[in-house]
């Protein structure tokens, strides 16, 4: 084989190694990507569910605590804790949820961002 044939041939697979090893970065960092996606939807999830036991708990106690009113005093003073507490507890649940998906997430921004900047320094 000649020289620049030699030559031609080693800078094909170098050429293809770095192309192997660019893609395998970027696949490594889309799954990085994904995996916290899904960690941030399963939080979504999380605080939802919250919400929605707590409140239903709250309804729950002020239900009884409307019914209790009108017996005697402590049991309500009780109640009116219990009520005030779950109620608090799945309102802060809602704004964490709300929060979060307010922020959103700008799914494979990093992959994006680095794909832009290899196509930035593949230009002429």
């Amino acid at each position: 084989m000649e020289p620049s044939a030699q030559r031609l041939s080693a800078s094909v697979r170098g050429l293809a190694a770095t192309l192997v090893e660019l893609a395998q970065v970027r696949l490594e960092l889309f799954s990085v990507e994904a995996q916290e996606e899904v960690l941030r939807i399963a939080g979504l999830v999380a605080y939802g569910v919250i919400a929605l036991v707590c409140l239903a708990l709250g309804v729950c106690f002020l239900a009884i605590l409307i019914t209790v009113a009108l017996w005697d005093e402590h049991r309500l003073a009780a109640l009116a804790g219990f009520t005030g507490v779950f109620l608090l507890i799945g309102l802060v649940a809602i704004w964490q949820a709300r929060a979060r998906v307010l922020r959103g997430s700008r799914l494979f921004s990093a992959s994006i961002d680095e794909l832009r900047q290899d196509r930035e320094a593949l230009e002429p």
